[in-house]
């Protein structure tokens, strides 16, 4: 609480957070803004009986379930930044203008994930358009109509995703992160709502190991979140003139989740669309195209094999995004230059080949918790049978995350006005 006072105390942060939070006012007032010729009730019975686009409803606060203007959210934006990360490993140059270009190459490289994100939002916004026509929830549109529709859609998307670019460029946390959790906590009132309506004195028990099981996610959060290998570095002495510089000792710190939250989002992303076109390919009028769709969207219905494909893209990306983000031959280097060496290991080849054997061992335990975390929901719902809450284990692994990464910033932010 007395940091909370400080950051309202200095005019600056107070400016910060108060334009942050009516940032998150704009979101919620686009995500409420409904496309025409939809029908409510065939739209909440679609959600209610699909789990997978009732989760991913979750993470765009309800705007998919009510088709606002922004019902895709970040979406086209997330996965057109993964498919420019992964680019990044088969073009050298993109991999050139990321990792070694500086601020100007990076900032050329998300200008691309920008431009990427309008026609992924067309294509996504059709695909799930149609098969939402398909089932009856939309009425019949013309072709203007839809054109307007589409277009409508494509800028809520660009919209959104302009809005959280504008957060970041306040150090108050990560912009498309912060507006992922809006969305999120929008949906508690909701679902404590709903699970107050149909509480019943038989289900005491069931609630209340369902919040404590929530309970220890949140410490199991934190805890991973926050660990950390400290590998020491000690620092030859150097004799400038008459000055001694280095002779001490220090530690390069290796987090068990470096990639925090965004092997979940990837995952989710790669994950929409196959049942997307799935769905959209399964009034194909070529009757095998037709049937081969209706399995696969058959096979992603099945919560134990969509658990498992779930788990295995989120371990898999935790080890590609790490690998982005953490390179040891590029950190062995720059401790050689400057004149560090780890004890008992020889600089150069072989302390990168040390950091990279360091890394898989210590990205393993944070990729299981992170798959584990992600079919959570499904697991407690096997054991509790409470659905009235959309929020998961994934959801609250954001939360958390998220909040702790705001925390940091503003922790920062405040130390320097103390120095």
């Amino acid at each position: 609480m007395s940091k909370i006072l400080q950051i309202f105390q200095r005019p600056d942060l107070r400016k910060k957070v108060l334009y942050v939070l009516a940032i998150l006012v704009i979101f919620r007032i686009v995500d409420n803004i409904p496309i025409p010729s939809v029908d409510p009730l065939k739209l909440k019975e679609f959600f209610a009986q699909n789990q997978f686009f009732g989760l991913i409803s979750a993470f765009t606060g309800g705007s998919l379930s009510t088709l606002s203007i922004g019902m895709l959210g970040l979406g086209p934006y997330i996965t057109g930044s993964i498919i420019m990360q992964l680019l990044t490993m088969i073009f050298p140059s993109l991999e050139q203008m990321y990792k070694y270009e500086g601020e100007a190459g990076r900032a050329k490289f998300n200008q691309y994930s920008r431009v990427l994100t309008v026609p992924l939002a067309a294509l996504q916004g059709y695909g799930f358009l149609t098969l939402l026509a398909r089932q009856g929830i939309i009425g019949s549109l013309g072709t203007l109509e839809w054109a307007t529709t589409i277009l409508a859609v494509i800028a809520g998307s660009v919209f959104l995703m302009w809005l959280g670019e504008l957060i970041t460029e306040k150090n108050v946390g990560n912009g498309v992160s912060i507006l992922i959790l809006a969305g999120i906590v929008a949906r508690f009132p909701t679902d404590i709502k709903q699970a107050l309506f149909t509480y019943s004195s038989s289900q005491l028990f069931t609630y209340v190991g369902f919040v404590a099981i929530a309970l220890a996610v949140i410490v199991g959060v934190i805890y991973i979140s926050e660990a950390q290998r400290n590998i020491p570095i000690n620092y030859a002495k150097r004799i400038r003139g008459n000055r001694v510089f280095g002779g001490v000792s220090t530690y390069l710190p290796m987090r068990v989740n470096n990639a925090g939250v965004i092997p979940i989002i990837f995952a989710l992303s790669i994950l929409l669309f196959p049942g997307m076109i799935a769905n959209f390919l399964s009034g194909a009028s070529v009757p095998v195209v037709s049937q081969i769709a209706t399995s696969v969207a058959a096979f992603l219905q099945s919560q134990v094999w969509y658990s498992i494909f779930y788990f295995i893209l989120v371990f898999l990306f935790t080890y590609f995004y790490t690998a982005v983000t953490f390179d040891p031959k590029s950190i062995s280097e720059n401790i050689q230059k400057q004149g560090g060496y780890i004890p008992g290991i020889r600089p150069g080849p072989m302390t990168a080949q040390f950091l990279n054997h360091l890394l898989n061992r210590v990205t393993l335990v944070g990729a299981l918790f992170l798959g584990l975390i992600a079919v959570m929901p499904n697991i407690v719902r096997g054991f509790t049978g409470i659905t009235s809450f959309t929020v998961g284990g994934t959801s609250i692994l954001i939360v958390v995350s998220v909040a702790l990464e705001i925390m940091k910033q503003l922790d920062a932010q405040l130390s320097m006005y103390q120095y």
